[in-house]
C-alpha cells in the first residue's frame, strides 16, 4: 500500500525535516538482547558530549521494552533546559557523531549516520518527557498493552514507506494506552 493519498503531513515535514523526506521501508523485528547495551553505549557518548547540559538521558521507545518487537532503531530521550537554544547542545552532539534530522518547536531529533539511533531533545520537566516515560513504563509492566501495541505496529508497518506516516497511524493506540496508564488502571502484569 502506498502512503495516504492526502499527504497531509508533507507540508509540515518539508518544514521540520533537515535533508528532506526519505522513503524507507518500516521494518519490525523481534526484540534483540543487545538493545540495552547499545543504549548504554550511546548514553555514555551523549553524556560525555553534553555533560550537565543533559538533565536526563533515558532509553525510550520500543527497543527499551524487553520482549517487544520493534523497528531496529533505538530511541533516546535527552532533556535540556531549552531545546530552542541549540548553542547548548547542537555542536556537541554533532561533534559526537550525531546529525540533526528534525527541528520542531521544543524538540530536536538527531540520529546516527547509520540511522539506527534517534536522539530526541525535549525540555526538562516537559509534557513530552513525562509522556514518553509513562508509555515506556506502561509497556514494561502490562503484557496486554505490550501485545496490543506490538500487534498494531506489525499490522501497520507494511503499509508505510515513510516512518512519519507510520508514527501517525499508530498514534491512536498510543494515546489509548497513555490514557489508561494516566488513569492508573492496571492490566495484567508481566
Amino acid at each position: 500500500m502506498a502512503e495516504p493519498d492526502d499527504h497531509h503531513l508533507d507540508e509540515y515535514l518539508d518544514v521540520v525535516l533537515t535533508g528532506g523526506r526519505e522513503a524507507r521501508t518500516v521494518e519490525i523485528v523481534e526484540y534483540r538482547d543487545d538493545w540495552p547495551s547499545r543504549y548504554l553505549t550511546e548514553c555514555q557518548r551523549i553524556a560525555g558530549a553534553l555533560g550537565e547540559t543533559a538533565r536526563r538521558i533515558e532509553h525510550i521507545g520500543s527497543t527499551a521494552v524487553p520482549g517487544l518487537a520493534a523497528k531496529p532503531i533505538g530511541d533516546i530521550l535527552v532533556t535540556v533546559d531549552d531545546p530552542e537554544d541549540e548553542s547548548m547542545f547542537r555542536a556537541q552532539l554533532e561533534a559526537a557523531g550525531y546529525v540533526l534530522r528534525v527541528r520542531e518547536s521544543n524538540h530536536r531529533m538527531f540520529r546516527t549516520p547509520e540511522r539506527d539511533v534517534h536522539v530526541h531533545v525535549w525540555p526538562s520537566g516537559g509534557d513530552e518527557e513525562g509522556k514518553h516515560l509513562l508509555f515506556r513504563d506502561r509497556l514494561r509492566s502490562s503484557s496486554d498493552d505490550r501485545l496490543r501495541y506490538e500487534e498494531a505496529k506489525k499490522a501497520l508497518a507494511g503499509h508505510y514507506r515513510d516512518g512519519n506516516y507510520y508514527a501517525e497511524a499508530k498514534s491512536a493506540v498510543i494515546e489509548d494506552i497513555l490514557r489508561v496508564a494516566a488513569e492508573g488502571h492496571t492490566a495484567s502484569d508481566g
